[in-house]
């Protein structure tokens, strides 16, 4: 449990969601100091409050970065970082937050992410298109044919499905279940349900993967405040407590002994931040898993222990994850339909969550929620352990 004097411990007392999508015309600082501005405002402080800063910037992130402490006129910081760990970066951006904040480092920090890749007239696709390749022995898996982050995903849920049987249309139930969830979220892009079938009829993006087991890609900016228990019970909204939190950064290696595929860094970030929390795994009712493919929201399910190793498509098939299901995940649909905000979509959905303001997508339970964060291509991973309610 993240311990110390109780007025100290550290919580979530503000959220700023930017518009969030195909939104035009604003870069990724403009995004990123909007969504600081919101998350202030919603916890009732003014950006004079604020003594600690941390970044996080997308593929679009120029001026995401300590420069914001200029665009913003922030006075006397005692914290000032740009962090990157990929998806993983906004659950160790609040790690650090809620450290610092325990330290007595800092008061009032606030994370933020925004980027803004999307080109009015361009595709999704090329958003991500045009990326240098490396060179030398670094350049050995581009030549043989792994030119992109979509290709990897998809060796790596090769031989998942190769090992386990895992199939394509479970995954797909994880795109399906999701689906649902977004119709009730007015802040998603995709609301239209889908089915299994429309799944399996859109077009590969790299196989086994189809359009609809890959994420969105969004222009906007999201920021939360951390601070601490004691300065949260005077301030404007709920607090959400920060219970647990680990970091894993298991660095697959390219050689045959390799668990690529086959298991992620949640097998020992989500142990830890359980234990520091002082839960287990039967106390989670939601669980907010990043998603950038179905793929690895199934290895997450697995590797956190939610189903055993392997048996994580037939979970998904069974319906566990839709709305109605036995565990609520991604309640607001995730990366695969709400917005791609990295790591700050699933926390963003967790503090809504907490709250108790999802409406009709609501969880029936909330007192324990887990976040997974996960960067790069499976080499990074963060969780956070958030409730509405304090741990003695």
């Amino acid at each position: 449990m993240l311990t110390g004097p109780a007025g100290r411990r550290p919580v979530i007392a503000g959220l700023g969601i930017t518009e969030m999508g195909k939104v035009y015309g604003r870069t990724a600082a403009q995004f990123a100091a909007d969504a600081i501005r919101l998350a202030v405002a919603d916890a009732g402080l003014r950006l004079s409050d604020v003594d600690g800063l941390l970044t996080n910037a997308g593929v679009s992130g120029a001026g995401v970065g300590v420069g914001l402490q200029q665009q913003l006129q922030l006075r006397d910081l005692r914290i000032l970082s740009e962090m990157n760990a990929y998806g993983a970066s906004a659950g160790a951006m609040v790690s650090y937050a809620s450290m610092a904040v325990q330290a007595g480092m800092a008061e009032t920090v606030v994370c933020v992410f925004a980027d803004a890749p999307l080109r009015e007239g361009q595709g999704s696709g090329g958003a991500y298109a045009g990326r240098r390749q490396p060179a030398g022995f670094t350049g050995l898996l581009p030549a043989a044919g792994l030119t992109s982050v979509n290709a990897m995903y998809a060796l790596a849920a090769q031989r998942h499905m190769s090992t386990y049987g895992t199939t394509s249309e479970q995954l797909g139930s994880i795109a399906v279940a999701q689906r649902a969830w977004a119709e009730m979220n007015p802040l998603a892009q995709m609301r239209d349900p889908i089915t299994v079938s429309d799944h399996q009829s859109s077009r590969w993006v790299a196989e086994p993967l189809h359009l609809l087991d890959c994420c969105l890609v969004s222009n906007g900016g999201i920021a939360v405040v951390v601070t601490s228990a004691e300065r949260a019970a005077h301030l404007r909204r709920p607090a959400v407590h920060v219970l647990g939190a680990a970091q894993s950064h298991p660095g697959h290696p390219d050689a045959r002994d390799s668990r690529f595929g086959l298991e992620s860094g949640a097998v020992r970030s989500g142990p830890a931040a359980l234990r520091m929390a002082g839960v287990s795994l039967r106390d989670v009712t939601v669980a907010e898993l990043y998603d950038c493919y179905t793929f690895t929201a199934l290895l997450s399910l697995e590797d956190y222990g939610f189903c055993a190793k392997g048996e994580g498509g037939p979970f998904a098939a069974s319906g566990a994850l839709a709305p109605g299901g036995s565990l609520a995940v991604n309640t607001g649909g995730g990366q695969l339909s709400s917005y791609y905000m990295w790591g700050m979509t699933p926390l963003s959905e967790a503090v809504i969550q907490a709250r108790g303001e999802g409406g009709e997508r609501q969880a029936p339970r909330n007192d324990v929620i887990l976040v997974s964060g996960n960067g790069g291509i499976l080499s990074h991973h963060s969780t956070l352990v958030l409730s509405p309610h304090p741990r003695d």
